[in-house]
């Protein structure tokens, strides 16, 4: 039994052995006395503190004169023992490469495993960067990302993001070359793809191919676009981290984000399971091999002697702390945004039953409210990983003479779409309409009209049918269905209830 009544109460570093006289755990604290009765003394201890204190047999310590002090110390005492029960940071996943396999029709993907077959890009530390590299080379140079060649043509197709080697609508060397510039693309060369396709374009335009002219013109904005994301000018002369820490259900998530000299780099994110003490626990182990930058942001409580202890990591000031306001808070705010939770299953499902190019993230659905003598409106939700996201909810209140529900639905989803595109906003991940084939028609032609092509899909009542521009139907109950139907309701609600709004006006 640890006699933990008479320790000092004075700030020093414990180490705790076990039975073989291994040690097992390091920790730091301002009151030795305090901390280490902690442990056997608190009910609500986590699964991971219970299963320590079991193995605990031994305890020894060293008092030293400040917190600052007891932190370095056990920095040193942790590098040496490597304890069993001190968090190790383990990056949450392997990091993941982008794959073009060695097909005759090769196909473009993600993948952690790296084998002989197929050329790989990466490995890439940062997700989101991977995520946006590979979404606009698959649409730039139309490669397929199904996982077998279909029998005919799938939505991709139709939507103008694949050439469609499946059904012969493009040669093979054809092809080869759409891979070969798209090759050069992943690589870094942005330069020369960005020239030939301004070329194309104006080669199009020249020859009155508009349709061509817009899409090659679309292409280029999205590259731009890209370069933009990769490196967000802050206009710094130093170095920051931004740590962020999220919390689920069972697990603690943190992600750590380098922003250089104002410039935005690589992320990395890590999954713990709930304990006490965690958030220090981790800046500890974070910095234990590797240098602090001069300024590190939190959206955690931090003590005091966290900043003086890595300033004697780094050798030089090192700033930690809590913003509240101004470009240090929105970098807080762009940090958590990255930590990933689980993916959604029915949006898994999804993705793989229509093929989609991404993971549908981000869904808008479009409905339309017509009472005849008393107005057309339409709605749009917008639903954020399988649930709704309120604040990207939209009405558009349509002219009072329009009494036509196809014409209305190609209204709404042209001003909706035009102004992303005018804004250089993101679109969504996958549109879903609330209807048939003639609304879904009708917004496909809106898109159109407007050179953009975002994957798209309707939902009719009638018999709860999915329906895609080759006319593929899905009629089961399967969580897919149930979370589209929970969607399409959703804006159905939503523009009836902006219906009556008007009327009361």
């Amino acid at each position: 039994m640890i006699d933990y009544l008479s320790l000092p109460t004075s700030a020093g570093v414990y180490l705790y052995k076990n039975k073989r006289d291994e040690i097992i755990y390091v920790g730091k604290a301002k009151n030795l006395k305090r901390r280490v009765s902690s442990y056997f003394t608190k009910n609500d201890q986590s699964p991971k503190t219970i299963l320590l204190v079991k193995n605990i047999t031994d305890l020894n310590y060293y008092l030293v004169n400040n917190e600052v002090e007891a932190l370095l110390l056990e920095n040193k005492l942790i590098k040496k023992y490597k304890p069993k029960y001190n968090i190790r940071l383990k990056d949450s996943k392997t990091y993941a490469y982008i794959k073009l396999t060695d097909e005759t029709y090769p196909r473009i993907h993600t993948t952690r495993r790296v084998t002989k077959k197929g050329t790989y890009f990466g490995p890439f530390t940062d997700g989101t960067a991977r995520y946006e590299l590979q979404k606009v080379a698959s649409a730039v140079f139309k490669l397929r990302t199904c996982k077998s060649m279909p029998k005919r043509a799938c939505l991709n197709y139709h939507i103008g993001l694949c050439s469609g080697p499946c059904i012969g609508a493009v040669s093979a060397s054809e092809y080869s070359k759409q891979v070969a510039s798209a090759k050069k693309f992943i690589s870094g060369k942005h330069g020369p793809v960005l020239l030939r396709l301004k070329e194309d374009m104006q080669e199009a335009s020249s020859h009155e191919r508009f349709e061509i002219a817009m899409e090659k013109r679309n292409q280029i904005v999205a590259i731009k676009r890209l370069d933009d994301k990769q490196a967000v000018d802050l206009d710094k002369n130093y170095d920051q981290h931004v740590i962020v820490m999220r919390e689920f259900e069972e697990q603690v998530h943190f992600l750590a984000m380098r922003v250089e000299r104002g410039v935005i780099g690589g992320k990395e994110e890590y999954h713990f399971d709930r304990e006490d003490d965690l958030s220090e626990a981790f800046l500890t182990s974070y910095y234990r091999l590797k240098t602090p930058p001069q300024e590190v942001l939190v959206n955690f409580k931090v003590s005091s002697s966290m900043s003086e202890y890595l300033s004697r990591l780094r050798g030089s000031k090192v700033v930690v702390h809590e913003p509240v306001r101004g470009d240090k808070k929105a970098l807080i705010g762009l940090a958590l945004k990255n930590i990933q939770n689980e993916k959604n299953d029915a949006l898994v499902t999804l993705q793989d039953k229509l093929n989609l190019p991404s993971y549908p993230r981000v869904i808008e659905c479009f409905d339309i409210s017509n009472l005849k003598n008393t107005g057309i409106v339409a709605g749009m939700t917008q639903w954020v990983n399988g649930l709704p996201n309120k604040e990207g909810y939209r009405k558009f209140d349509l002219d009072q003479k329009m009494q036509d529900d196809f014409l209305a639905m190609k209204t709404a989803v042209f001003r909706r779409y035009k102004r992303l595109r005018d804004e250089e906003q993101s679109y969504p991940d996958l549109i879903l309409i609330d209807g048939g084939l003639g609304q879904l028609s009708s917004a496909t032609a809106a898109l159109k009209e407007l050179g953009l092509q975002i994957p798209i899909i309707s939902l009719a009542k009638q018999r709860e049918e999915i329906f895609t521009p080759d006319l593929h139907n899905y009629d089961s109950n399967s969580p897919m269905m149930l979370l589209l139907r929970s969607i399409r309701d959703s804006v159905h609600n939503f523009v009836i209830t902006y219906q009556r709004s008007k009327r009361k006006l």
